[in-house]
């Protein structure tokens, strides 16, 4: 099982690299894809982060197992830019159809993850003004600072990036592990 967390230029900082960091702490392999030609990706904040793989690179040489999670942070225009990237939507939308884990937080949920089919009932939460695309599609908002529902995990915001990290950490490896990782960071 690996996470990949995709960044896209104006991704949000403690979104991608606070939920990197809880992951590798619970001894999750994390891989931070590009979605451009180059390793370097620009944050929101302006921030230069070299990620692992290219997006050029990714696609050559990894396959996604249906036990993988595929990670969407938020940050504007960063979540646009990754809803607007096709070739990664209809990824995630194989991947889900198949059983496989989204996790997305802040503006994603809402420009991303809307992307999904059979959303109808599921429990989301994501940054104010964003809900409506998954409400429309049957999703129920909740504003709690992570939600895992089914195969699908869900944050606030930048604030409550460990939450979401912590999220996605039990419901890959359980709460053994995210016991762990919370004593390590004095949670």
């Amino acid at each position: 099982m690996r996470v990949f967390i995709f960044l896209a230029d104006g991704f949000e900082d403690m979104e991608a690299l606070a939920t990197r960091d809880v992951l590798l702490r619970g001894g999750v392999e994390v891989w931070t894809v590009s979605l451009i030609e180059d390793w370097q990706v620009d944050s929101s904040h302006g921030v230069t982060v070299i990620a692992d793989l290219s997006w050029p690179d990714f696609c050559a040489d990894i396959h996604v197992e249906p036990e993988d999670v595929l990670v969407f942070p938020g940050g504007m225009p960063g979540s646009r830019n990754l809803a607007e990237k096709q070739e990664l939507m209809v990824l995630m939308q194989a991947h889900y159809a198949a059983g496989g884990r989204v996790a997305a937080i802040c503006a994603a949920p809402g420009l991303v993850l809307s992307q999904l089919d059979h959303l109808e009932g599921k429990r989301f939460t994501c940054f104010e003004g964003f809900q409506d695309a998954l409400i429309a599609k049957g999703a129920v908002f909740t504003p709690e600072p992570a939600v895992t529902d089914g195969q699908m995990t869900t944050g606030r915001g930048a604030g409550h990036a460990v939450a979401f990290g912590l999220a996605i950490l039990e419901a890959v490896k359980g709460p053994e592990a995210v016991a762990k990782v919370k004593a390590g960071l004095m949670l």
